[in-house]
């Protein structure tokens, strides 16, 4: 597999060669996470008709890729592969500037001429969790491993990020300097702080589920799990129930939505769940939410109706293992963490709310609303 590994990577290294003289004429947006399609959409706007704006994206956002085309926009579906290597490369090579949502191993195969710009756009406000060189398990992967992780991490010409909190997880988990972070804000944070999203958003959830108006609505959202074995704790649904005047959302990760069949079974009418709304959305009908190690923290403390945060870390000890936890996160999270499902119990039912002032001033610093305007004006430029 590591051979494979290494003659997929030359492959691309040999087809970028091949193609480096290639115009500058394209943008490129590497979309694994379907969180920033305004930013998307106004950079389509904005980016000036000699210039051929591509979508690539990744199977698993193919509605979010479907709702792009039908704006206008040029999109492409690509797995790793022999047919990415053929047909997508050379058009890489052609970008002045390209755009990553994520982590693309195929980065440390392509060349980089001095012309191309790599921005590293990341799908998250902050980070709880580990990555990359601080996630414990890297240490055990091989040398021809770490090489190519710092390969693909060194590509980057520079972070969009929202904090010199974010900025720093960045310096730590990619070996990268300070110089390559651009504080700007994530575009994606706008629209929790633009009032008629928020009141858009509000009112296409309440048609779907016209019986969240008028009762206090506990959002449980945990983290994705790549491990198969992952069970929710015994008890679960009564704790997050315990509020008979609450109603819960159960909003799991599409890929462990088997897991929710012990809370269904119960058959507790108050625990809903909507697979066809989607999380950020329904983050603005939430007066408290229940998660864990998940980036969705970062987004609900921007709104005005956030009124309580729950850190349901039942698995804590295991997790700082396997990926790991920041190692401040203690430090800066606004409230203590639960890892029992009677403390789960307790803290729905006192109804405490939590103050986000410190918190948002740690992560969304330069989440103000303005991030979209920023971001554009300063990559627009490139193009010129």
């Amino acid at each position: 597999m590591k051979k494979l590994k290494v003659v997929y990577l030359w492959l691309i290294r040999f087809l970028s060669i091949l193609n480096i003289w290639k115009p500058s004429n394209k943008v490129i947006y590497l979309m694994s996470f379907d969180n920033n399609l305004d930013f998307i959409k106004q950079l389509a706007q904005k980016t000036p008709n000699r210039f051929r704006l591509i979508v690539l994206y990744r199977p698993e956002t193919e509605a979010a890729a479907t709702e792009l085309a039908a704006f206008g926009i040029e999109t492409h579906e690509f797995n790793d592969g022999i047919k990415f290597v053929f047909d997508f490369v050379p058009l890489l090579m052609g970008a002045r500037v390209i755009f990553c949502d994520n982590y693309y191993a195929f980065l440390g195969g392509l060349v980089h001429p001095k012309k191309m710009k790599i921005i590293q756009i990341w799908h998250a406000n902050g980070a709880i969790k580990k990555f990359g060189w601080e996630d414990p398990t890297t240490e055990e992967r091989s040398k021809s491993d770490k090489k190519r992780f710092q390969d693909v991490y060194d590509h980057f010409d520079e972070y969009i990020v929202a904090s010199e909190a974010m900025g720093n997880v960045f310096q730590h988990s990619y070996h990268e300097s300070v110089e390559k972070m651009q504080l700007l804000g994530y575009p994606r944070s706008d629209q929790y702080l633009d009032k008629q999203w928020q009141v858009s958003a509000r009112e296409r959830i309440y048609r779907a589920a016209p019986e969240l108006r008028e009762h206090r609505v506990i959002l449980y959202a945990p983290t994705y799990r790549p491990d198969k074995s992952f069970k929710l704790p015994v008890g679960l649904g009564a704790a997050l129930s315990a509020d008979q005047n609450a109603i819960v959302v159960v909003k799991l990760h599409p890929v462990l939505r088997n897991r929710e069949n012990a809370m269904r079974q119960i058959g507790n009418p108050r625990i809903k769940f909507y697979h066809e709304l989607a999380t950020s959305e329904l983050l603005t009908v939430a007066d408290t939410l229940v998660t864990d190690y998940s980036s969705v923290a970062f987004d609900f403390s921007l709104l005005p109706n956030a009124k309580s945060l729950i850190f349901f870390m039942f698995d804590l000890e295991r997790y700082r293992l396997d990926p790991g936890v920041q190692d401040d996160f203690l430090d800066w999270l606004p409230t203590k963490p639960v890892t029992t499902v009677d403390e789960l119990k307790r803290e729905i039912k006192a109804r405490k709310p939590t103050s986000f002032e410190q918190f948002n001033k740690h992560w969304n610093t330069y989440n103000d609303g303005q991030a979209t305007h920023r971001c554009l004006d300063r990559y627009l430029n490139l193009l010129k």
